[in-house]
């Protein structure tokens, strides 16, 4: 007998059956994006690039060009000064007089950096950090107009107005711009993307120093052209500005708007969001602890950030890498190259050469720490860079007294270079964006803003004691400097964890009990790799 029917059905090599086509592309949809998110890591992307470049080029290298390019002029625009009050008011000032309206025109600008600071976390959340970046744009436009009709008009006022309103537009840069870089790069980019800023203004310094030399726009008639020629900069950027997508951390957090959010960080990054799992994981971590720390409907004001217990140590970190990067002596140190310079056998034009030269090496080192950050880490960069700065400096303060000694201005020669190169390895460049690392998404535009404050509160010191200092003590003064640097050293080797490789939740985390906690003994650094 024939085997049964039941028994070839049940053991028959079934027949297949056609897949409909849509449910196929639909799996194969899912598949390809369960692959793509399981493989794919944040990099490089279009609008990243720009933003970085747009940020760069149209505010932190401004900044740094107001900086570097006002010393030059000094003497033309004193005498632009004295003849327009003059001509004006029939006021004739004396040489001392002359140079406390000087003092003024250049401190003005700090004076401005720290308004800008403190306003830079009320723009940061109540504009975004984009339109807020537009409107630093917009603010150095009108700087660079009233430099432009200045000596047209005879008006020393239009001159220290602009002088207000580019260091406004400066300390909302500090403030603004590396918080806003650092939230739109995936985290293994947020240290090269946080370096743009700082390198930004060292090319500005450089920028506007080798602007200043006599056969470009040092002209005794040139120098109106010379204070706004950033202009230009500016101008090309701004429309870049307006195109930029908005931060998704301050969209998705701080206004909980989920889907724009996701629009941008999709645009962002090139890629579907349906496939960025990882990257909006972390945004729905920040969310919670920003739900869990919102204990009443208070916003995050410089205020309640200075009064909160727990945020105590990741501010103080802050604050004192901020400040302490002025007060390491980086400008007075540069103010003295040119001494050092000519008793090295120099002369006046090769000194400034020189000094160009020292800016040059700043540049350099900034472009490679983009490279450093996400290998090294930022612990090891800036106590190694705190440490050998403080050394530099002593050496510095012992040789410079015996600069008539035969060989020795070399070696001072040697020893502010190698300064240059040790401050910009590490206490150059990431006080400027560390806070982003350090300080989570709702409370961040405060944190950076008081680093942003101690920034240029150290700056403005520097500027006011150091005449004193250097009239009093000489070449000793660089001791303070490097006193206060180690000081510094000391402190950040105590308390500053490794932050590469660590969502800012986790360094928080690390800082909450202020300074019963031992950040850098509970965790090895995590070290992003590209």
């Amino acid at each position: 007998m024939g085997e049964p029917t039941e028994h070839r059905t049940l053991f028959a090599d079934p027949v297949p059956q056609p897949i409909p086509s849509d449910l196929s592309k639909q799996t194969s949809n899912e598949h390809q994006q369960l692959t793509h998110s399981h493989y794919y890591k944040g990099s490089w992307s279009l609008w990243l690039i720009l933003a970085g470049v747009a940020t760069t080029l149209g505010s932190s290298l401004p900044m740094g060009f107001h900086i570097g390019v006002v010393n030059t002029p000094a003497e033309v625009i004193k005498s632009f000064c004295s003849e327009s009050l003059l001509s004006r008011y029939d006021v004739s000032l004396n040489e001392r007089w002359l140079n406390v309206l000087w003092s003024c025109i250049v401190s003005i600008f700090i004076i401005g950096g720290c308004t800008g600071s403190v306003l830079g976390a009320v723009l940061a959340n109540k504009l975004g950090r984009r339109k807020a970046t537009i409107v630093t744009s917009q603010l150095s436009l009108v700087g660079a107009l009233l430099f432009v009709f200045c000596r047209a008009a005879k008006s020393v006022e239009m001159l220290i107005l602009g002088r207000l309103i580019v260091g406004l537009a400066g300390g909302l840069t500090t403030s603004i711009v590396p918080m806003y870089l650092s939230e739109l790069a995936p985290l293994s980019l947020s240290g090269t993307m946080g370096v743009a800023c700082p390198m930004g203004v060292n090319v500005g310094v450089l920028v506007g120093q080798i602007m200043g030399l006599k056969f470009i726009l040092g002209g005794d008639d040139d120098w109106p052209y010379l204070l706004s020629v950033y202009a230009l900069l500016v101008i090309i950027c701004l429309p870049l500005l307006f195109m930029l997508p908005e931060s998704p951390k301050y969209l998705f957090v701080v206004k909980r708007n989920e889907q724009t959010a996701l629009k941008e960080l999709s645009r962002l990054r090139g890629v579907s969001a349906s496939i960025l799992t990882e990257d909006v994981e972390k945004l729905r971590e920040e969310l919670r602890a920003a739900q869990a720390q919102a204990v009443n409907s208070e916003q995050w004001t410089m205020m309640r950030v200075l009064l909160d217990p727990q945020l105590r140590l990741p501010l103080l970190l802050v604050c004192s890498m901020q400040a302490g990067q002025q007060t390491s002596g980086i400008n007075a140190v540069f103010y003295y190259s040119q001494t050092i310079f000519k008793q090295a056998g120099l002369s006046e034009l090769s000194s400034q050469y020189a000094t160009i030269g020292c800016g040059a090496v700043n540049v350099c080192t900034a472009l490679l720490m983009l490279r450093l950050l996400p290998r090294v880490g930022r612990r090891p960069l800036l106590l190694c860079s705190v440490l050998a700065s403080a050394v530099i400096l002593t050496a510095l303060a012992a040789t410079m007294s015996y600069l008539h000694v035969a060989g020795m201005s070399c070696v001072c020669m040697a020893a502010v270079l190698g300064y240059v190169l040790a401050y910009g390895f590490g206490l150059g460049p990431i006080p400027y964006f560390i806070a982003s690392e350090i300080f989570e998404v709702a409370p961040r535009p405060a944190g950076m803003a008081w680093g942003s404050l101690a920034n240029w509160g150290g700056n403005f010191l520097i500027g006011m004691c150091f005449p004193l200092m250097r009239d009093t003590m000489g070449p000793f003064s660089f001791l303070v400097f490097a006193g206060i640097t180690a000081l510094l050293f000391v402190f950040q080797k105590l308390y500053f964890p490794e932050t590469a490789g660590k969502t800012p939740t986790k360094v928080a985390a690390l800082c909450n009990r202020g300074f019963r906690s031992r950040p850098t003994r509970l965790f090895e650094p995590e070290l992003s790799r590209v």
